[in-house]
């Protein structure tokens, strides 16, 4: 048994919550490594084993390839503190530690593997490097105990789609982020896959790249200097000298003494009262959880400043006799903890698999539509949600989830008006912690310690992935079961820290939850869309992208795709000789927009190419798109609003996105002209009035601002007469629209050039505008420096 111990350093302090035991060190990455190490002890009888850590300083491969890893950051404080502590606790339980200079800790594994495997051997390496996979063979199996995850030559090859023997040649193809390793630019794994299988190996796909066309191809010519040292360096090295052999790894027992001096120093009391009863004899390892009960996880820490709460027993609702017990206990509770399972894609027509439930000390799955070959029987869809419609629609029985704007729309399909959803864990943590992630596995590792299940470990992900109505029942079920769970024990913990803050009381009561509702009714209802208008729209930009393509032809002297980079790059850079303002990573002009709208300034193709790709942005993502978002059930289009994507409180709209709608060119207003009102009604638009000139002028105190704001003048409309030199009389929507691109950007430090860059002006012309707007407003201009010199 080897493992990674550097590995799963790093992964369980990221994995676990900030913990620290009494005197204040950190703990929590030390936790995780000992519970692992504890884990494995359980799972496999080992005859010897070892945790290997990364000695400090470089290796071979940093004097091979001085860039190697270069890209990392410095270990975190807390993380630094910890590998001492944690070398001498992983000796004290009865693990020999190796740290070797001049090599890593995937070397040293390589080599005791091979010693192992050639006296017959069986090896288990246990990491959470796919690195380590090349070592796989019939005698040696990967493990990750973080994703229970095993993997042996078939799995390598299901996994990754090549053999153990081919995943140096595989990784030197899409290269290595993590170890700053370079691989084939623009190839990932589909196509190394691809490559390795017709060619056999990564010589023959060296050996064959005249053969392969297209861009891929090209990257390839261009690294074949490069793809020996890449696989040199993902190569582990297997014959590092080692002055232990393996029989100085044989297992042994841990000192009791020394044992409950690592519990009591980092405050693991359950753990030490384990080591307690067992009174001189060697330590046990967790007990395996019973069937039905998810059991503690490796990350509910026992830590004497942060202890979570037990996870429920879960039992599944699959007859008569069963609803009823259910039934009267959810009558009977307070506050249940609630989660609805559904078909993927779209809210308004997702359709219900099951519903989960806790309570007590219990929970509960009920499945309707679990359907594989040799699903047990589940009670009718129908007749059981009429059985709970009296709770699901009332408002006296109180309800907490996750995500249950989602939940009211699924039974919202089915005729039920949910009601009693008096909280929402997802928008209790987006008002404590707005950047930290609110997925519902991440909070209840975060916040009561439990690892639970995983959607992509249940259903799958990519081409694998199945739907969660073919998930084996209990499976299933504890998914479901604990879904319910966390999000009552989540609400019970992150509730009580709102109500302690009066502001953040107030932002989630007053703020967060009332606007549930009202999103829910505005997502269902949906917004009515001229279909026939936005079709002709299509046809017309179309007939304007061709207008706009034979420009660009005759300014280019030669036809060319306007959508291909390469022949972009081949025109302005190889045939016009324009300045290359920028360079790929891969060291070719840059065609992307900042460099185009420079260019525009003063040059007219790149201005036709702009204009042609946001002619083409516009017809493909609304004027096609957007009527094919058409709902047939209710000939509305109905996006998704999140209240918890934007760290700054705004709503986010997806699926499609409304919030976007372009308005800054004609061909943008009409797009919007095209969402409309039924007979009788009328759509609102409500905005803050200029509110970020009204804040400048209050903290610039500008005379002029001030003055402009006192006397209700439109200020964009006064800056357009200012600046354009023309009566208040004369400004038109392109003159105020202008004034406000200047209005607000300078005071976000838009510079002339930024100006001129986004109304496509020249830059003196920009330079003129701007001089005239800080001569109307000094004011400003002085606030805007003394702010600058103040920060420097």
């Amino acid at each position: 048994m080897l493992v990674d111990g550097s590995s799963y350093l790093y992964r369980a302090f990221h994995a676990l919550p900030e913990l620290r035991n009494a005197k204040g060190e950190p703990t929590g990455a030390i936790y995780g490594v000992l519970n692992m190490l504890r884990r494995l002890a359980t799972d496999y009888k080992a005859q010897a084993r070892a945790c290997v850590f990364d000695a400090r300083g470089k290796t071979f491969r940093d004097e091979a390839y001085p860039d190697y890893k270069a890209t990392r950051t410095a270990m975190p404080d807390d993380l630094s503190a910890q590998v001492e502590p944690l070398c001498q606790a992983v000796e004290d339980i009865g693990w020999p530690v190796l740290v070797v200079d001049g090599v890593e800790a995937d070397d040293v594994i390589a080599t005791l593997a091979a010693q192992a495997g050639a006296r017959g051997w069986r090896t288990v390496i246990s990491t959470g490097d796919k690195d380590l996979t090349q070592l796989v063979d019939e005698r040696t199996l990967w493990v990750n105990t973080m994703s229970n995850e095993k993997l042996d030559v078939e799995g390598v090859k299901q996994k990754f789609g090549v053999p153990p023997e081919r995943i140096v040649d595989y990784l030197a193809l899409i290269g290595d982020q993590i170890d700053n390793i370079p691989g084939v630019a623009k190839v990932g794994p589909k196509t190394a896959c691809k490559w390795i299988v017709q060619y056999g190996s990564l010589e023959g796909v060296m050996a064959h790249a005249g053969e392969i066309s297209g861009q891929a191809g090209e990257n390839l010519r261009k690294a074949l200097d490069w793809l020996p040292t890449a696989r040199s360096l993902l190569t582990v090295k297997r014959d590092v000298p080692l002055d232990i052999t393996l029989e100085d790894l044989a297992v042994r027992a841990p000192d009791p003494v020394r044992l409950r001096s690592v519990y009591e120093r980092f405050g693991f009391k359950t753990w030490l009262k384990e080591a307690e009863r067992e009174a001189g004899g060697a330590l046990s390892p967790p007990s395996p959880p019973v069937e039905g009960s998810p059991g503690k996880s490796p990350a509910q820490a026992e830590n004497p400043e942060k202890k979570g709460p037990e996870q429920r027993p879960f039992f599944i609702v699959s007859d008569e006799t069963a609803l009823e017990r259910l039934i009267a206990s959810l009558e009977a509770e307070p506050l249940v903890g609630f989660a609805v399972h559904a078909t993927d894609g779209d809210p308004m027509s997702a359709e219900l698999i099951g519903l989960s439930f806790a309570y007590g000390r219990e929970a509960a799955y009920l499945p309707f539509r679990h359907d594989y070959a040799g699903a047990p029987a589940q009670l009718p869809l129908k007749q059981t949600l009429e059985k709970l419609k009296g709770w699901l629609e009332s408002a006296e029985r109180l309800k907490v989830g996750h995500n249950v704007k989602h939940d009211m729309h699924v039974l919202a399909n089915h005729g039920i008006r949910l009601a009693g959803c008096v909280h929402d864990v997802i928008l209790e943590s987006y008002v404590l912690e707005v950047h930290e992630r609110r997925d519902l596995g991440v909070l209840a590792r975060r916040h009561c310690g439990w690892q639970t299940l995983g959607a992509e470990e249940v259903v799958g992900k990519g081409a694998s992935r199945i739907a969660f109505s073919s998930v084996e029942l209990q499976r299933a079920a504890q998914y479901a079961a604990q879904a319910a769970d966390c999000s009552l024990a989540l609400h019970e913990i992150l509730h009580a820290r709102i109500a302690a803050d009066e502001k953040l009381a107030f932002v989630y009561g007053k703020i967060e939850q009332p606007v549930l509702p009202v999103l829910f009714r505005i997502e269902r209802n949906g917004v009515l869309l001229d279909s026939a208008k936005l079709e002709a729209q299509s046809h017309a930009l179309g007939a304007d992208m061709l207008a706009l393509e034979q420009k660009a032809f005759e300014a280019a002297g030669q036809p060319f795709n306007l959508g291909s980079p390469k022949q972009i790059r081949e025109i302005l850079f190889e045939r016009q000789k324009l300045p290359v303002r920028k360079k790929t990573p891969t060291g070719e002009p840059s065609t992307d927009e900042d460099v185009l709208a420079e260019l525009a300034l003063d040059h007219p193709l790149p201005k036709l190419i702009l204009e042609h790709r946001a002619l083409s942005k516009l017809k493909s993502t609304y004027t096609d798109k957007l009527p094919r978002s058409v709902n047939p059930r209710t000939g509305r289009v109905h996006t998704t609003y999140s209240q918890t994507t934007a760290v700054t409180g705004r709503l986010s709209s997806n699926e499609p996105n409304l919030q976007n709608i372009p308005i800054r060119t004609p061909a943008g207003r009409r797009i919007r002209e095209c969402f409309i009102a039924p007979p009788g009604r009328r759509i609102v638009s409500a905005d803050y009035s200029q509110i970020e000139l009204r804040i400048m002028a209050h903290l610039s105190g500008d005379t002029s601002l001030r003055r402009a704001f006192d006397e209700g003048e439109d200020v964009h409309r006064a800056t357009a007469a200012e600046i354009f030199s023309i009566p208040l009389s004369q400004v038109d929507s392109d003159h105020r629209r202008v004034a406000k691109v200047i209005n607000f950007g300078l005071i976000y430090g838009m510079s002339a050039f930024g100006v001129a860059q986004n109304l496509g002006i020249d830059r003196g012309t920009a330079q003129t505008y701007v001089d005239r707007y800080f001569a109307r407003f000094p004011g400003a201009k002085r606030y805007m420096d003394e702010t600058r010199e103040r920060a420097r």
